[in-house]
């Protein structure tokens, strides 16, 4: 399982099983409530919880404009790829919040506060339907209109807006930021440059891996990739790094600062692609989000090339992956806030 694990570093950033000492500090800090980020004081939040089509409890953070009426317009907002509500996804939150719009940071199933057993597991079906039980959600509340909701996925829960919309029609408008094809990548590796051949050898060894699980009865984890990162690194790891493992946006309960992906995680992604239906979120408007420097772009911009009118791409000058995840002054806040304004009426 080593070469697997060296493989999908960059995008699952494995990061080391939970020690009992982590454990006793996610305690302490569920009590300090501890965020990454600064709440607006135009701005209210509340601790949430819904369930979705498996049954599973989703945790949130509703965050709503001080003063509001009804008929508001909401957002659902998740990712990146192994974060929690009080990283990047909260502080969209907290941003549109500001901007009058009721939005809803949660936790993925399997990750972070919200429910499923074992812990860090992916799905390329349940974390899409992840976004439309937060949709559920947000349409069952008496100050938002059901017909104005709309979506922003982060990163890897870029891709899994982007197809959690084209099957969801109540959906009405989407943003991604930093956006990746999880599967894609898991799948086919940066650029598609894996070859049946390498695809096959890792496919076995997560086969065996799972007797080994089935013999022990616990799920395994790898050890954490970003906790390794060397000068030797590339860059765009070091750049995670610098996000997930320093106090700029660090959390305990976040896969990517303190936990790790089971090695058994990418079994479904290997197999289940999402994304075939991009062309049917058209005729509602997508807006896709990228940084000019970003190793992901090419994500963004392939699907832009498939993806039905209308449509819009947005590429930040000198911006990497990362900066689209908390740095104010890079991420089109008045952007995104007018493409909801226009498109959730």
């Amino acid at each position: 399982m080593k070469k697997f694990t060296l493989i999908i570093a960059a995008f699952l950033m494995i990061s080391g099983q939970i020690t009992a000492q982590t454990k006793q500090k996610s305690k302490k800090m569920n009590t300090t409530e501890h965020y990454t980020f600064q709440i607006s004081d135009k701005v209210t939040r509340q601790k949430v919880s819904f369930k979705n089509r498996y049954g599973i409890t989703l945790s949130g953070d509703l965050y709503l404009p001080k003063n509001s009426g009804n008929n508001l317009s909401a957002i659902a907002i998740s990712g990146p790829f192994g974060a929690v509500k009080e990283q990047s996804s909260g502080l969209y939150a907290n941003q549109m919040a500001e901007r009058g719009f009721v939005a809803l940071a949660f936790d993925p199933s399997y990750t972070g506060e919200s429910g499923g057993e074992p812990r860090n597991i992916s799905s390329s079906d349940i974390n899409t339907e992840d976004f439309s039980a937060a949709v559920d959600f947000l349409g069952l509340q008496k100050n938002i209109d059901r017909n104005k909701i709309g979506i922003i996925g982060i990163c890897g829960f870029g891709g899994f807006a982007l197809n959690a919309t084209a099957v969801d029609k109540r959906i009405k408008a989407i943003v991604t930021t930093s956006m990746y094809d999880i599967p894609r990548n898991t799948s086919n590796d940066y650029y598609d440059k894996r070859t049946p051949e390498e695809r096959t050898k890792i496919l076995t060894e997560m086969s065996l891996q799972r007797w080994k699980d089935a013999e022990s009865g616990k799920t395994s984890y790898p050890e954490n990739g970003l906790g390794q990162t060397t000068e030797a690194s590339p860059q765009f790891i070091k750049e995670y790094h610098d996000y997930y493992k320093t106090p700029r946006g660090f959390h305990e309960r976040s896969i990517n600062s303190n936990a790790a992906w089971s090695k058994t995680s990418g079994f479904s992604l290997m197999n289940f692609p999402i994304l075939s239906y991009i062309q049917e979120i058209s005729p509602r408007p997508m807006l896709l989000i990228a940084g000019e420097k970003a190793h992901s772009r090419y994500f963004s911009e392939d699907i832009y090339k498939s993806a039905s009118e209308p449509k819009e791409l947005m590429i930040i000058p000198n911006a990497v992956h990362v900066d689209l995840y908390d740095k104010t002054d890079a991420i089109p806040f008045d952007k995104i806030q007018d493409f909801f304004k226009i498109n959730l009426k």
